[in-house]
């Protein structure tokens, strides 16, 4: 059990099926979300942690997410169809995810966004904890990162006794606000958030905030950091990003060449 704002709240949780069904989303987007969380845990952006989910493609007001899993484990039927408020369509008794409200959230504030990652990825946990220390882009790879990435204080909402979890939608909606300015968030001894137009430009930009964070802690013990100026960073978004593809279909390959091995081995 965990505590948030005074009141006990188990991790993964039970919830009726309260939504009205609706049209069902292409079979091709449930496939590209199970790749996403597969792609994420094998790039080491999310252990048994963490999330992806995508905006429904026939109704803007809905987004699909796994069930309370591990991302490396997620099949397609495993995606559920949440509302923005975080009522569930077709769980079925499955548990879901708690911090559902991140995804929620987002999408009702940013009608641009089509995807979105939180995670818990180890070198961007640092940055969240140090005053006076922000997560910078300092390659072209990461230029979405910009000059300094906010970081969120739930205690400016929850108080000083939460676990940290946005457990409600009122605590999702004092996190979505800090993308009015940026597509990648920090959370204080959390982690972060990432933003995309499409589940492959999240993918990408999930994975090289991690790296970027990694550079910039190693960056910093050899001295002073140059880091990218804002001309560069949007520079990088528009032109290295419109080559994301290239690193999303070879992530793919591997994704699926990996489980196909695995599956083999539980069939030997």
């Amino acid at each position: 059990m965990c505590t948030s704002a005074g009141h006990s709240h188990q991790i993964a949780v039970d919830v009726a099926d309260n939504a009205p069904t609706s049209t069902a989303s292409s079979a091709q987007l449930i496939e590209t979300l199970v790749l996403a969380n597969h792609i994420l845990f094998d790039q080491g952006v999310v252990d048994a942690f963490g999330h992806v989910s995508v905006r429904h493609d026939k109704r803007p007001d809905r987004f699909l997410l796994a069930r309370n899993m591990a991302p490396g484990r997620v099949g397609a039927e495993d995606i559920i169809e949440f509302t923005l408020d975080g009522e569930a369509v077709n769980a079925n008794g499955r548990k879901v995810y708690l911090e559902r409200f991140i995804h929620g959230e987002i999408y009702r504030r940013r009608p641009d966004v089509q995807a979105v990652v939180h995670s818990h990825s180890h070198a961007i946990v640092p940055l969240s904890v140090v005053r006076g220390t922000r997560l910078r882009a300092l390659f072209h790879m990461a230029g979405f990162v910009g000059q300094g990435a906010p970081v969120f204080e739930i205690r400016e909402t929850g108080g000083e006794a939460t676990d940290l979890l946005i457990s409600s939608s009122r605590l999702g909606a004092a996190l979505a606000e800090k993308f009015d300015a940026s597509d990648i968030v920090l959370m204080r001894g959390h982690g972060s958030t990432v933003v995309g137009g499409s589940l492959q430009q999240v993918v990408y930009r999930a994975v090289y905030a991690e790296i970027n964070a990694r550079y910039q802690l190693e960056a910093s013990r050899l001295g002073e950091v140059v880091y990218l100026t804002e001309g560069e960073s949007e520079a990088a978004v528009r032109n290295v990003e419109a080559q994301m593809q290239r690193p999303w279909d070879l992530w793919v390959e591997q994704a699926k060449a990996r489980r196909a091995v695995d599956e083999r081995g539980r069939q030997a």
